[in-house]
């Protein structure tokens, strides 16, 4: 009789803790989807533009614009700003 109980418990255990690894398995698995779609969103929906100094590619409203040129930052935007040649 003790042994049917002991195995009853093992089994149990067994099963809740399988349980709770599935639904941890499923919870990771819907982030990793949720964020996979987020991503792919933002990719649809910006369109990419060079920076005038360094020329990485980088999406439009991430950008900095200043005078028909895009930046990836202010020092990029500032460096080319004061080192770019006089327009004539």
């Amino acid at each position: 009789m003790n042994l049917l109980i002991i195995r009853l418990i093992i089994f149990v255990v067994l099963l809740w803790a399988g349980l709770k690894l599935y639904r941890m398995y499923r919870e990771w698995k819907h982030e990793r989807d949720e964020l996979a779609g987020r991503e792919q969103r933002n990719l649809d929906n910006g369109q990419m533009v060079r920076c005038a100094y360094c020329r990485v590619h980088l999406p439009e409203d991430e950008a900095l614009h200043q005078d028909d040129q895009w930046f990836c930052g202010p020092n990029h935007r500032d460096r080319y700003l004061t080192e770019r040649p006089p327009q004539a």
